[in-house]
Order: structure tokens, then C-alpha cells, then sequence
């Protein structure tokens, strides 16, 4: 027994009590671990993707997440689900790809909000980056698979895109277009040495057949990296995508740039228009941005990334626990809120804070997070929580 009981009690008040409110003493916590929330599964959890269904019929309301993970014949991409409004997930599927036995990374996870071919609304789709790992002479592909019972089995539809190269092709992003074909977005390593990297698109009006992919950034400066492009159609009918320029000057800062039918972006030298808070915060590193309804007519947009800088360019206190949101322009000024799930001094590296995931409730006026760090043990993992809804 302790010679200071009262100490030990008061010790022990406050442990049971951070428990219970899904928190962990900073010193216990790893840089780059989350200092709350709950671990989505055990082992090896990447670059989650959460949505709610909203095209499902009965379904509908119920929460669908995605993470990277990986088993003895190689990457999976695990399928959750939650029907309590995030307070608890449930594994209820896989996607193996044939191909994620020599690599998989950044999935996506995608609703149909209507029917293009014979995929009906409520459809949900899947891809992700494959076969990274398959040696010098790669050739990466993108494939989408296909489920009809809200994540429970899959069906492979087509592979989008295969490399012309040993180039890259990653992180795959999902749109409908104004006139309803889906779009697939892409950020691409082939067309090297005239683009160290570009973001580019591909159509199709039946998820099986695919246009010929076009650039939609492409910077005049070759060593320039656009990347981690994310797309939301907004209430006016218009398009807004968010991604990274990497690259000398850039550094990885967050920009985003508007489409009026989600194909037609604009110039693709132009780089878009940097997000930042009214004193000069912005993110850097695999931002994500999300929408939502906040009875102003024009809704609201969340965003966050990986690290978070002030306006000289240090990492800026609330590094890895901050949000921004607006109900204005995205080109225009944003506010800083609290993250849900709070990660500790996230660094440029692909786990702490990586390409994290929003998605808002707000007839609760809560927002959910998934958001990956480091255990106690350095597996990459995945963690949940739910906080205030900004705004």
C-alpha cells in the first residue's frame, strides 16, 4: 500500500477518470500517438475513409469506414460499420484485391448519389493504389470493386488505369459529375521528367469503361508534386476539390479550386488558392476536406491535415489537434476549431495525423474523426472520436 494513500487515490480518481472519457496522459502517449479516442482494430490501420449512407434506403444513417490494413497474402482493405452514430464500429468486410499482394495503399471509399449504368444509388465503391511494391519494373494499377450490400461483399468492376510506367499512381478519389458519369481522380508519377507529379481525371458512364485520363494540375514547374486530391460537390451544384502541392516553395500546403460540372477545373497550371486562417495558419501534408448542411444556404466546409504551421512557417501550437472550418468562400478566410481525435506532435511522415477523415453529423451537432498514429508498440493505427461540430 502507498505511504501517501490519499495521493494514490487522487491518482487513481484521475486515471479511472481519463479512461473513461477515452483520453491518455500525455506521457504516456508516443509522438505522433493519439491522445484520445478509440482504436478502430487491432494491428495495422492506414489512410481511413468514413461516410454515412444517404442513398440506401433503410440503410440510410448508417456509418461505412475504410482503412488499409494487412494479412499474410498482403494488403486488405477492411470494411467497418457503425449504427450507433460512431460511438462503436464492427468489422463487416474485405476488399482483397489479386493485385494488393505486392502492395496496396491510399483506398477510397464512395456512395453512389445516383445510378450510372447499372450501378444503382446507394452503391458503394472502393479503390485504392495497387502493386507499389512489385519491384523496379512496376506497373501500378487502380482498380474499383463494387458492393450492393453496404460494405459487406465486393465485386471487382475494372481496373481504371494501369501504369505506362513504373510511375506511380496514387490515391484515387471518387465524383459524379453534374451530367452523371463518375469520375475517378488520380495523382500520377508517369509522366515524368515533364511532371514530377500531376493530378488527373477519368470518366465513365458505367464504371466499366474509361475515358483516357487528362491532367488537371499539372505545374509549369516540373519538380512541382500536386497530390491527395479530395472532392465535394457543394449545394450550388459546383464542385470544390482540395489537394496538396508538394515541391520547392510549396511544401506541401493545402490549396483547393472549383469546377462547375466537376470535370472542368481550370487552366491546370494554375494552382489553385491556398487555404489558410485569417492569421496566416494553414496545414501541410494530406489535407481532407468535408461538407455539410448548416441551414445557411450555402452549408459549411471542414478541413484538416497532418501538420499545422503558422504564417513564418513553424509548426504552430495545436499541431495535430486542430480542425479549420468556414461557412463562407473556401478561397477566403478559415477558423480553427478542436480535432476530435487530438495527435501528438504529428511530423512529416506517413502515419501521425496522415489524410485523416471527417464526417459530420449535424442533427446531433457532432462531428465524427478517424485519424491514424502510432501505438504504444509503433503500429500505425487507426483511432475514432467524436467532438463538437464547429460552427
Amino acid at each position: 500500500m502507498s505511504r501517501h494513500p490519499i495521493r494514490f487515490l487522487l491518482s487513481l480518481c484521475v486515471a479511472v477518470a481519463l479512461a473513461l472519457a477515452g483520453l491518455t496522459p500525455a506521457s504516456a502517449v508516443p509522438t505522433g500517438g493519439a491522445l484520445n479516442g478509440t482504436r478502430l482494430m487491432a494491428g495495422t490501420a492506414l489512410y481511413p475513409r468514413v461516410l454515412r449512407l444517404q442513398h440506401s434506403g433503410s440503410a440510410d444513417g448508417r456509418i461505412i469506414a475504410s482503412v488499409v490494413t494487412f494479412g499474410d497474402s498482403g494488403g486488405i482493405g477492411a470494411i467497418f460499420a457503425s449504427r450507433d452514430d460512431g460511438r462503436s464500429f464492427s468489422r463487416i468486410g474485405s476488399v482483397v484485391d489479386p493485385g494488393a499482394a505486392q502492395g496496396l495503399c491510399c483506398s477510397t471509399l464512395y456512395e453512389l448519389p445516383r445510378r450510372v449504368g447499372d450501378l444503382t444509388p446507394g452503391t458503394l465503391l472502393w479503390s485504392a493504389s495497387v502493386g507499389q511494391n512489385a519491384g523496379a519494373d512496376r506497373r501500378m494499377t487502380v482498380p474499383i470493386w463494387a458492393s450492393r450490400d453496404h460494405g459487406r461483399s465486393w465485386q471487382r468492376l475494372a481496373t481504371v488505369l494501369t501504369a505506362a510506367n513504373s510511375g506511380g499512381l496514387w490515391e484515387p478519389e471518387f465524383a459524379v459529375s453534374r451530367d452523371g458519369r463518375l469520375v475517378l481522380y488520380v495523382s500520377d508519377e508517369t509522366q515524368q521528367p515533364a511532371h514530377s507529379q500531376t493530378l488527373i481525371e477519368t470518366v465513365s458512364r458505367d464504371g466499366r469503361s474509361w475515358s483516357a485520363a487528362r491532367n488537371v494540375v499539372a505545374a509549369a514547374d516540373p519538380d512541382l508534386r500536386p497530390g491527395m486530391p479530395v472532392v465535394r460537390r457543394l449545394p450550388n451544384g459546383s464542385y470544390l476539390m482540395s489537394y496538396e502541392i508538394c515541391g520547392p516553395g510549396q511544401d506541401c500546403r493545402q490549396r483547393v479550386r472549383r469546377a462547375p460540372d466537376g470535370v472542368s477545373w481550370g487552366d491546370p497550371a494554375d494552382l489553385g488558392r491556398l487555404v489558410a486562417t485569417r492569421d496566416g495558419q494553414q496545414f501541410r501534408h494530406a489535407p481532407t476536406i468535408s461538407w455539410y448542411d448548416d441551414r445557411s444556404g450555402g452549408g459549411a466546409l471542414l478541413s484538416v491535415g497532418q501538420m499545422l504551421y503558422d504564417r513564418d512557417g513553424d509548426v504552430a501550437a495545436g499541431n495535430g489537434s486542430t480542425i479549420f472550418y468556414t461557412s463562407a468562400a473556401p478561397e477566403g478566410r478559415w477558423r480553427t476549431a478542436q480535432a476530435p481525435v487530438r495527435i501528438a506532435a504529428p511530423y512529416d511522415n506517413y502515419c501521425p495525423n496522415y489524410s485523416s477523415s471527417l464526417l459530420p453529423m449535424p442533427e446531433r451537432g457532432r462531428l465524427l474523426e478517424l485519424a491514424t498514429g502510432y501505438d504504444d508498440s509503433g503500429v500505425c493505427t487507426t483511432y475514432f472520436a467524436t467532438g463538437r461540430l464547429p460552427g
